[in-house]
């Protein structure tokens, strides 16, 4: 598996384009909220020949999805996710205003993103993390040995609870999940650097 970062919007938030061997390629959490990143993003896709299968939200906040309704007209598929988080995504005027950020919220379509799958034919499994919002979720490849887990778990820290939704005691819950993964597994955040699970773990 290939993985490709881009970093958007105004809270530096991680996009990913994680694609197999044959260039079928999976759109994770789709941030890119100027038309200066669309392009760039564009760019990539079309450069590399990838074919753009599934767009996946690993929860429901803003910066997450400023991008979501580009991406879906682009590539005529929904945006992911876990069912918890619906309501949040359908409600990003509410979140605008809650950041003061002068925007108008576009809606775009979702569907829900089942528990367990297989992704450009790799094993791959939707983990329930739930904590920084109800419908957290980490992708998880556990022959790539890849994690990609949103704003569950950093490099040295994790998400907040602190906004609508969040929860310190499950927070603790999902991350001790997480650390039950062997310690190679390689970390890719919605902010910041990549890490290991063993490196967190300490």
């Amino acid at each position: 598996m290939k993985v490709k970062k881009f970093i958007f919007g105004l809270f530096e938030t991680n996009t990913y384009v994680a694609s197999d061997e044959k260039g079928n390629a999976l759109l994770i959490d789709p941030a890119c909220m100027r038309e200066f990143e669309q392009q760039a993003l564009l760019r990539y896709i079309e450069t590399e020949g990838l074919n753009v299968c599934a767009i996946v939200a690993t929860h429901g906040h803003l910066d997450h999805l400023w991008g979501a309704k580009w991406a879906t007209e682009r590539w005529a598929l929904p945006v992911l996710m876990h069912e918890a988080d619906f309501p949040m995504a359908e409600a990003m005027q509410q979140q605008y205003a809650m950041f003061g950020i002068r925007k108008t919220a576009e809606s775009f379509p979702i569907e829900p993103l089942n528990s367990q799958s297989s992704i450009f034919n790799l094993p791959s499994s939707i983990i329930e993390t739930p904590g920084h919002t109800p419908g957290s979720i980490c992708l998880y490849f556990p022959e790539e040995k890849t994690l990609f887990s949103g704003d569950t778990l950093f490099q040295n820290g994790f998400g907040r609870t602190d906004l609508p939704g969040g929860n310190m005691g499950q927070l603790i819950c999902s991350l001790e999940h997480l650390f039950t993964l062997p310690n190679n597994v390689l970390v890719y955040p919605g902010h910041g650097e990549k890490t290991t699970i063993g490196a967190e773990k300490r």
